[in-house]
């Protein structure tokens, strides 16, 4: 490989790198914009050609970290849904703005246990 197709690949790897930590950043400004605070980490990766992936760790707040001890999983699976759903135009607006692509869909989980949640945005074809 000559150097300059050895630049241009870290070029594109760097230029990826860098999508995916200010999706990253992204995310986790909008968990604090929602929630009060943020995650402590954070990490987003492509899936494939249309699928991006963001991992957010330790974002509970107090008083759900609490709901988790006393056992109410469900409440609050259910709770942080219904305000991921309320928000979910935020969330599609950032993958959308940063990659210059309409996202498709969204999907949003999270392990209430580890704490732990997903954001998945399906991307339409970049075709």
């Amino acid at each position: 490989m000559s150097d300059e197709q050895s630049s241009g690949a870290v070029k594109a790897m760097d230029s990826t790198y860098s999508i995916r930590a200010e999706i990253s950043r992204e995310m986790v400004r909008l968990y604090k914009d929602q929630f009060g605070r943020g995650p402590t980490k954070a990490r987003t990766e492509f899936a494939g050609p249309d699928v991006v992936v963001s991992t957010l760790e330790d974002t509970f707040t107090p008083a759900e970290r609490k709901m988790a001890e006393m056992g109410e999983s469900q409440r609050l699976r259910d709770t942080r849904t219904f305000f991921q759903h309320a928000t979910e135009a935020e969330f599609c607006a950032v993958v959308e703005r940063l990659l210059k692509r309409k996202v498709r869909a969204f999907v949003s989980g999270i392990d209430t246990d580890k704490d732990v949640s997903a954001e998945i945005f399906y991307l339409e074809s970049a075709h």
